[in-house]
C-alpha cells in the first residue's frame, strides 16, 4: 500500500468512527487541494446501509381502487331508425342509435344507453365484388330484394344499405323515378330498417335521394348523403319533410364536419334526431389510424357540449375491401380467402373502439365476428377469447 493510499484509509478509518459516535458528520472550514482525490468508502457505506434498512413487512395494509371517473356536460343524441306500424311504417322494429353519455367501453363511469347496429350493403346491380365475398351472394346479385332478404334471413343483418349505383351516368344512367321503384322493392322484401344512398354522382344523387325520401315517407330511412360540395339543402330539406335521417359526410376532417353539421342544423333547421355523421372510415393501413383518432375527438368534443358534433357515427367497414392486402393474389401474405374477412374484422373492431354506431359490412363471417364481440362487450353472450380460432372462425 502507498503512502497516499494508507493515508485514505486512515481517513475513512477516522470518519467511520466519528459517524457511529455521533450519527452525523459534518465538515466546516474545510479546503482540500489535490489533483485527484480516491476515498475508500466501504466500511462507511457497509455501517450506514443497515441502519437505513426499513423493517420487515410482516403484512399488507388494505387498499381500495377508485377509478378517476371522469362526469360530461354533453351527450350525444338519440336517433331513431326505421318506423314501426303503429308509427306509420312498416318495418318490424325500430333501431335506437347514439345516445351516448360516456367513452365508449368506459363501463367504471357508466353505460351507454343502446348496442351497435350490424348491417350489410346491398347493390342494386351486380357489381365487382372480391370473389371472397361473391361467392355468398352470387345467385341474389341482380335481385336487391333478394340479396336483403340473404342478408336478414341467413346472416341476421341488423339494417341493410340500399346502394344505387345503377344511377350512375357512367353505368346504366337509372332515373330517380327507377331508383325509388328499387327501393320500394325492397322495402316489401325486408321488414328491417333500411339506408339508402345514391352512386356518388354529385349533379344527380340529390334527385335520386329525393325520389327516394318520397317514396319511402313514413320509414324513417338513413338517406346517404349530404356533403359541402353538393346540393346539400335539397337532401336536407327532403330529410326533414319526410321524416327520415341524413348522413352528414366529411373527409377526415374535423373542422369540415362541424361546418356542414352546423350548416344542417341551424340553416336547414335539421333536427338533431335526424342528423348522423359519417367521418370517413380508411382501411387498415389505409388511414384507420387517422379514423380512430378522428372519430375519437370528435366524441370526446361532443361529451364535452361540443353541440353541433353530437350525432351518432356511422362506419362504411366494407371499405376494407379498398385496401390490396384484403384481396390482391400474394401467397406470401396468405390466402386471400381469409385476409378480406380479418381485414374487415380488424377495421370494424377499430371503429367499434372509437365509439362508431352503426357499422355496414359485406363478409359475413366478418359480420358474425362482429356480432359475438358486441354481445360479449354488452353482455349478451360469451366475448371471444384471445385465442379465437380465427381460421375456423371464417369458414
Amino acid at each position: 500500500m502507498t503512502a497516499m493510499e494508507e493515508e485514505a484509509a486512515n481517513l475513512g478509518r477516522r470518519l467511520l468512527s466519528l459517524v457511529e459516535k455521533a450519527g452525523v458528520l459534518e465538515l466546516e472550514n474545510v479546503t482540500l487541494t489535490a489533483d485527484e482525490l480516491s476515498l475508500v468508502l466501504q466500511p462507511l457505506v457497509q455501517a450506514v446501509v443497515p441502519a437505513l434498512r426499513p423493517p420487515e413487512i410482516t403484512e399488507l395494509a388494505e387498499a381500495r381502487f377508485e377509478p378517476p371517473v371522469q362526469t360530461y356536460p354533453g351527450e350525444v343524441a338519440e336517433v331513431l331508425v326505421g318506423a314501426t306500424r303503429a308509427e306509420g311504417g312498416s318495418r318490424a322494429y325500430v333501431l335506437k342509435v347514439g345516445g351516448e353519455k360516456y367513452p365508449p367501453f368506459y363501463t367504471f363511469e357508466g353505460f351507454n344507453p343502446n348496442r351497435p347496429v350490424l348491417a350489410f350493403d346491398i347493390f342494386d346491380m351486380k357489381i365487382p365484388m372480391a370473389k371472397a365475398i361473391r361467392q355468398h351472394f352470387e345467385e341474389v346479385m341482380e335481385d336487391p330484394g333478394e340479396w336483403a332478404k340473404k342478408c336478414v334471413q341467413e346472416f341476421k343483418a341488423d339494417m341493410v344499405n340500399l346502394n344505387l349505383v345503377s344511377t350512375d351516368p357512367e353505368l346504366k344512367d337509372s332515373s330517380p323515378r327507377e331508383a325509388a321503384k328499387t327501393l320500394e322493392h325492397v322495402l316489401q322484401a325486408v321488414d328491417v330498417p333500411i339506408m339508402v344512398g345514391g352512386s356518388g354522382n354529385k349533379e344527380k344523387d340529390p334527385d335520386v335521394l329525393e325520389a327516394c325520401a318520397e317514396i319511402g315517407r313514413g320509414e324513417r330511412l338513413i338517406l346517404n348523403n349530404a356533403m359541402l360540395d353538393i346540393d346539400y339543402k335539397r337532401v336536407a330539406k327532403a330529410a326533414r319533410e319526410n321524416g327520415h335521417v341524413l348522413v352528414a359526410f366529411t373527409s377526415m376532417n374535423i373542422n369540415d364536419q362541424k361546418k356542414l353539421n352546423s350548416l344542417l342544423l341551424d340553416d336547414e333547421k335539421l333536427p338533431k334526431t335526424q342528423l348522423v355523421m359519417d367521418p370517413t372510415t380508411g382501411a387498415l393501413g389505409y388511414g384507420l389510424d387517422y379514423t380512430l383518432s378522428n372519430m375519437e375527438r370528435m366524441r370526446l368534443a361532443a361529451l364535452e357540449g361540443d353541440r353541433v358534433l353530437q350525432a351518432p357515427f356511422i362506419g362504411p367497414v366494407s371499405n376494407a375491401w379498398g385496401a390490396r392486402e384484403a384481396w390482391l393474389k400474394a401467397e406470401e401474405w396468405g390466402p386471400r380467402e381469409y385476409r378480406g374477412p380479418l381485414w374487415e374484422t380488424v377495421t370494424g373492431i377499430t371503429l367499434l373502439l372509437s365509439g362508431c354506431d352503426v357499422f355496414f359490412m359485406s363478409h359475413p363471417a366478418a359480420h358474425a365476428i362482429m356480432r359475438g364481440m358486441v354481445a360479449g362487450l354488452f353482455g349478451e353472450g360469451p366475448s371471444q377469447p384471445l385465442g379465437v380460432d380465427w381460421i375456423t372462425a371464417l369458414e
